[in-house]
């Protein structure tokens, strides 16, 4: 069963914008989690960068990647384990940062 995806946005004890994903991002959500990057994207200065915390993040396929790539220059991602190879081999992490979750 897919788990479902849950989307907040909060700052960070430095005054960054997060945007915490939890559970399964695939071709059902995608959309959901493309206007939540927007929004937050938006809310920032034009030098700001948004965290993209994927931390509770189980699953992630090719319509989620596709849904980061826009904001590429923009973003941060914060990953586990398990979703750092898939931003590696797709080569996302050689247009934005991704450090792994501490």
């Amino acid at each position: 069963m897919t788990a479902p995806l849950e989307l907040s946005t909060r700052r960070d004890d430095a005054g960054a914008t997060v945007l915490a994903a939890a559970g399964e991002i695939d071709m059902s959500n995608a959309a959901s989690f493309g206007a939540a990057l927007d929004e937050a994207a938006a809310a920032v200065p034009p030098i700001a960068r948004v965290i993209v915390d994927l931390t509770a993040v189980s699953y992630l396929d090719s319509a989620g990647l596709t849904a980061l790539l826009p904001h590429a220059s923009r973003i941060k991602i914060i990953a586990t384990g398990i979703l750092a190879p898939v931003l590696a081999i797709t080569g996302l992490e050689t247009v934005t940062t991704v450090v792994p979750a501490p």
